[in-house]
């Protein structure tokens, strides 16, 4: 029997790890990706225990080890006056709890991991500098038309080219993400390069009014991710995802919801002159879509969806990047069903994970409002989390998958 073929469009991590899933499952991959090398800039990534599981089980566990940091604990403070709030104790206690470890990593990092265990795979072909114009989808055959004019035709095809998807877009029609008016600061600094008492081998969580900050160690603790999301207007070419920034721009946006305390100031002062790039601070101007509504929006005929092209979220719950790891493991599952046609296969994945990933969309934007909560509503904030704890930090049915 002839081998069957998945034609992926995007090789960030949501494309990769479908690449390297769906090969195991027997499948003949070919992934094609717009840039000309396979490059992963910016940002850190959470990867809570649910993820973990997946990408052990896949064998990367060492690999992951060998680039990632995994934080003791996860700590709440108040943005403004500094006061602890809370804490979820992480480390060896979700390992115990969930089965595998919460990590923290770079996102260039993962994504190095997932494309030389992709590229490894006999049966995985990595095509770059191939930009997508159209597909065709006969109900026998997918085929992929590239800019460039090639015709490439498989079997089915995944939509895994992120939040401005051309292939959610000819399957869908539904138009652009919606821009959410949230910017996101973001920089990497040397933890050797920043005073002792700034460096950090957890994940703490800076709540302020309209605005909050997130900071955790990667590259072994060597690092420190630093993320600061505030409300704003997005620059002008908000499709572009990375944009350089300055620290003037970051301070004018958080003095503009009133005064930080002074271990966050000292955070921020401190960036210049540990920061591992030539800009101090890229900006993100985030975009999501409503949380999914239903199977038929992630998957139709021989063409699905997964990652940011499908469930593109805010990342309140740091599981954009998690959820794409998922559904690459349930896309590998259904496409090993060989007894059923492959629209019904691409169906039952879809079954499978809208409704979970519907549900982390809408707890996203729930607790978007719950960071960045004012008035009488910050301060029920602060006292729950004071009254539960681990209770209100946990999320047990997220992370036990």
């Amino acid at each position: 029997m002839t081998t069957q073929q998945l034609l992926i469009a995007g090789g960030g991590i949501g494309g990769l790890a479908a690449a390297l899933a769906v090969a195991r499952a027997g499948w003949e991959v070919r992934l094609y990706e717009r840039a000309a090398e396979f490059s992963e800039v910016g940002a850190g990534v959470q990867l809570g225990p649910n993820v973990m599981r997946i990408l052990q089980a896949w064998g990367l566990g060492d690999e992951l080890r060998a680039v990632a940091a995994f934080p003791d604990r996860l700590q709440v403070r108040n943005a403004t006056s500094g006061a602890d709030l809370g804490a979820l104790a992480l480390g060896a206690t979700a390992q115990q709890r969930y089965g595998a470890p919460y990590a923290t990593v770079h996102r260039a990092d993962l994504h190095r991991v997932l494309c030389m265990a992709a590229g490894s795979q006999p049966n995985v072909h990595l095509n770059l500098d191939h930009w997508l114009a159209s597909y065709a989808d006969d109900g026998k055959a997918v085929t992929l038309s590239t800019v460039a004019g090639q015709q490439i035709e498989g079997d089915a095809l995944l939509g895994a080219d992120g939040v401005w998807s051309r292939v959610r877009q000819q399957l869908l029609n539904d138009g652009p993400p919606r821009v959410t008016g949230h910017l996101a600061y973001r920089t990497m600094l040397r933890q050797s390069a920043l005073p002792a008492a700034l460096r950090t081998t957890q994940v703490t969580a800076w709540l302020g009014p309209r605005l909050h900050v997130v900071q955790y160690p990667v590259r072994r603790g060597e690092w420190m991710n630093v993320v600061a999301i505030v409300h704003g207007d997005p620059p002008a070419d908000a499709q572009g995802w990375d944009h350089g920034a300055n620290a003037i721009d970051l301070q004018r946006a958080m003095q503009a919801h009133g005064d930080i305390c002074a271990p966050l100031r000292e955070l921020i002062a401190a960036v210049p002159d540990a920061t591992v790039n030539d800009h101090a601070w890229r900006l993100w101007a985030l975009a999501d879509r409503p949380p999914v509504e239903g199977a038929d929006q992630m998957a139709r005929g021989l063409v699905a969806l997964a990652g940011d092209a499908a469930h593109p979220m805010r990342p309140y719950l740091a599981q954009g990047a998690g959820m794409a790891i998922e559904d690459a493991a349930e896309l590998a599952r259904a496409l090993a069903m060989d007894a059923v046609d492959v629209p019904t296969r691409l169906k039952r994945y879809a079954l499978a994970r809208w409704q979970r990933c519907a549900r982390v969309q809408a707890r996203s934007i729930r607790n978007g409002r719950i960071f960045h909560s004012t008035g009488l509503v910050r301060l029920g904030r602060d006292a729950s989390i004071r009254l539960l704890g681990e209770r209100i930090l946990d999320v047990p049915w997220l992370y036990a998958g």
